[in-house]
């Protein structure tokens, strides 16, 4: 048999590496690197390498199912696709387009994504339309666009091998974003660049960290506003570059001075010295660059984190040149694409506001309809309020599983079983997709073509390698047959280059985005015309909206903090060998049997004082719930915190997860919240 490669792009983290699929006809045998691509340059992280194997899985969904009683039972493709068009549209008629809504998905092309978006928006007439940025990255979203005017990386990974110096707080980088972190560490090793890391946690670039320092959880905007103070009052910042190009600079002097190293210290507990030597280092190098991920934005300040670090940057002139800039690094495959499609509550796609009446205009006529919905909709978490409220009363979710990934899950598996209908597209029976009415088989990565646009905003191409497994289909193809069948006509594609056509016509940054210019590695946007290159770094001679903007912001204290009940602080977070939440890792055979359940990382001091050693089983618990997990006895912790991964569902941090969000961009609170401990059986 023909043994066959297909150049597409790795289903996991948002570095966005590329590879070969292999292949022998419809069975996927495994997975080479791409030696020429301008992210991974041959290399693959252990998922990457394994990325095949999921595929294969036996497990995969082949046929619709339909609820029967307390399991589910096969059916066809048209009584399927019926019941969720007719339930869709019976309950919108019958409660109102906002009882209604829709969870689009990180995992699925943009392609796809702006079909979900245009579902909900042309065919059901509702902006409740969001997807998991919801759980990562929308405080970067909302923090950057209000400061930059754009809000997503400023940079590109090929920017990492320039810098003189790298500023990562919050981002376990080797870890999570493995061929980033790789950059990071040869850059430190064979260039001599500096690296400053803050962390709660020991991670493992503290080993190649010029200075580091462990910050109390939730203190990052303290801890932002100290080195600002120190810059300052050393005279430090770059006088030249806030003149010309931001605004609001006295007010933001103003604030940062009373954020001294000495107060800053008792805020964050990073001494005062190395606060000092970390503001000398950052405002001096000529090229640095700040690195951040979700330790920075899964908080209440979550927007304010992100500001405070754009101030940083501003201050110092260290974005809008290579080797610089303020970049959030996106946590699954095209969560940015997803975001830049529109599959968000308040935008369509290129962040267009759903409340401008020209937007609305523009799109409805492309779409074929009289309107758009102008309010702005709900947000994932509130979906959830909401279905626990009554009033979402039908969501149709592709790709995604809330039920092991929303905070304070006890309450989203509550939410999700008091709806009228829910509908679940996926590839595997997940945690989610058992609350549901109607199951769908969906399509994965190798299964379809289209594109995914990673963490540095590089739109790539994604092809087919082998067809679905039994009777499942492409996402696109579904959601294009329930429009059709709920009496829209505008969704008649033969294939999804002809989706990113519409997209780009009415998507100015992504405008000049094609599938022929795609074929080698793809384009960054802004790309607004077709002889356009691409925009490798955002901001170079002014910030997309003009004057960058300094947004001042005072620290505030977590939402739960520890107290003699719980008095340890939890954290979570990823593992090295796993991904959100398991149902693609969790079912591949290298992964699961290099990290198969969960576990707590708890300091010595703690587990001395518990009489706890390595491997034994502790109940966690928070006033949300509890889970049993093995006891992980490390210093990367300190006493008095503690960490636990939240992939796995069986024993799912989320269940302790407090749901208290950031007021403007409705993130969770992942990372901090109050616990105890105690022996299993106690």
């Amino acid at each position: 048999m023909e043994t066959r490669h297909t150049h597409t792009i790795c289903p996991y983290c948002g570095c966005g590496c590329g590879l070969y699929l292999v292949s022998e006809g419809d069975t996927l045998t495994g997975t080479l690197p791409s030696s020429r691509h301008p992210v991974s340059r041959g290399s693959l992280c252990v998922k990457g390498w394994n990325s095949h194997e999921f595929v294969n899985h036996p497990a995969r969904l082949a046929r619709p199912l339909l609820r029967e009683g307390e399991g589910f039972a096969p059916t066809d493709w048209d009584r399927a696709l019926n019941e969720v068009a007719t339930s869709l549209s019976a309950i919108s008629k019958r409660h109102g387009p906002d009882s209604v809504a829709f969870l689009s998905s990180a995992k699925m092309t943009n392609e796809e994504n702006y079909l979900m978006m245009k579902l909900a928006r042309a065919v059901y007439g509702t902006n409740n339309i969001d997807h998991c940025a919801r759980l990562c990255h929308a405080s970067t979203v909302a923090g950057l666009a209000e400061t930059f005017g754009s809000g997503a990386m400023t940079n590109s990974i090929g920017d990492f091998d320039e810098a003189d110096l790298f500023l990562v707080i919050g981002s376990d980088t080797t870890a999570q974003h493995p061929l980033i972190g790789t950059r990071i560490v040869k850059s430190v090793l064979d260039r001599g660049a500096k690296l400053i890391v803050f962390d709660p946690r020991t991670i493992e670039l503290v080993k190649y960290a010029t200075l580091s320092a462990r910050q109390r959880n939730g203190s990052d905007v303290a801890l932002v506003n100290g080195l600002m103070n120190a810059i300052i009052t050393a005279g430090l910042q770059d006088e030249a570059y806030i003149a010309a190009r931001t605004e609001g600079f006295e007010e933001l002097r103003k604030l940062v001075a009373a954020y001294t190293p000495e107060r800053v210290e008792e805020l964050s507990s990073v001494p005062a010295r190395d606060l000092v030597e970390a503001a000398r280092l950052y405002a001096g190098a000529k090229k640095a660059m700040i690195v951040y991920a979700m330790g920075i934005t899964q908080h209440v300040s979550g927007v304010e984190g992100v500001q405070a670090l754009a101030n940083l940057a501003m201050l110092t002139g260290h974005v809008g040149f290579p080797g610089t800039g303020v970049n959030p690094l996106r946590g699954q495959n095209n969560v940015q694409g997803a975001c830049d499609m529109g599959a968000l509550p308040d935008v369509v796609s290129g962040y267009q506001k759903v409340a401008d009446p020209a937007v609305r205009e523009k799109f409805a006529k492309a779409w074929g309809v009289p309107r758009l919905p102008d309010k702005p909709g709900l947000a994932a978490t509130e979906i959830m309020n909401g279905a626990a409220a009554g009033t979402i009363k039908a969501i149709y979710i592709v790709g995604e599983n809330p039920a092991v990934s929303d905070p304070d899950t006890n309450h989203v598996r509550k939410a999700l079983s008091k709806l009228e209908f829910l509908a679940v597209q996926d590839i595997f029976l997940t945690e989610t997709a058992r609350f549901a009415h109607v199951v769908l088989p969906a399509s994965s990565f190798a299964e379809k073509d289209g594109t995914f646009t990673n963490t540095e905003r590089r739109c790539q191409r994604v092809r087919k390698a082998v067809a679905c497994p039994g009777e499942a289909r492409e996402d696109w193809r579904v959601i294009a047959d329930i429009a059709r069948r709920a009496g829209y006509n505008g969704m008649n594609y033969a294939h999804p280059s002809e989706i990113m056509a519409e997209a780009a016509s009415l998507t100015p940054i992504y405008g000049g985005i094609s599938y022929d210019r795609l074929e080698t590695f793809g384009l960054q946007w802004p790309c607004p015309g077709a002889s356009h290159p691409g925009t490798p770094v955002l901001h170079v001679e002014k910030f997309t909206r003009g004057k960058g903007a300094f947004k001042p912001r005072d620290y505030k204290a977590p939402a739960e903090t520890p107290d003699a009940e719980y008095p340890f602080v939890l954290s979570t977070g990823r593992l090295y060998w796993h991904w959100h939440t398991r149902s693609m890792t969790g079912r591949t055979s290298t992964l699961e049997r290099e990290s198969p359940d969960c576990f707590v990382e708890i300091s010595p001091a703690d587990a001395k004082t518990l009489g706890v050693r390595k491997g034994e089983k502790l109940k966690v618990s928070s006033r949300r719930g509890t889970i049993t997990v093995r006891a992980e006895v490390t210093e990367r912790v300190k006493a008095g915190s503690v960490y636990v991964p939240f992939h796995y569902g069986e024993a799912a941090a989320n269940l302790l997860t407090i749901a208290a969000l950031d007021p403007v961009a409705k993130i969770p609170e992942f990372k901090i919240c109050a616990v105890r401990l105690e022996k299993a059986g106690a």
